[in-house]
């Protein structure tokens, strides 16, 4: 169960299970992939839902618990992806992705720490 903000989150958020099973998409993320299945796609393979080498890689990643973060741009939509491991009580539970649309061109700041 997600926390209710989730649900209409500006920004597709699908969870899975350490064995790539679909437990989790938000409204978003249902619209997103409606065309692969919507909300068919609970319960399903997100592994399967995938074509080489994303699915390799997916593979790889949720194999050796790594992040992997990018940005693609596709009808004149720039979104970045955050795809990571998620855990409960420590324990390896699975992957979540994160997918947020982003302006073309956005400001970048460098911080300094202070002291």
């Amino acid at each position: 169960m997600m926390p209710d903000w989730i649900l209409d989150f500006d920004g597709a958020v699908t969870v899975c299970d350490r064995d790539g099973i679909i437990l989790y998409m938000n409204e978003r993320a249902v619209r997103s992939f409606e065309r692969w299945g919507g909300r068919s796609l609970l319960g399903r393979s997100l592994i399967d839902c995938h074509p080489e080498p994303a699915r390799g890689k997916l593979v790889y990643l949720m194999e050796h618990r790594q992040k992997n973060v990018y940005t693609i741009e596709k009808a004149g939509v720039k979104k970045m992806i955050y795809q990571t491991p998620w855990f409960d009580g420590g324990e390896y539970a699975g992957f979540v992705e994160l997918s947020l649309e982003i302006p073309m061109e956005m400001a970048h700041f460098v911080r300094k720490t202070p002291g």
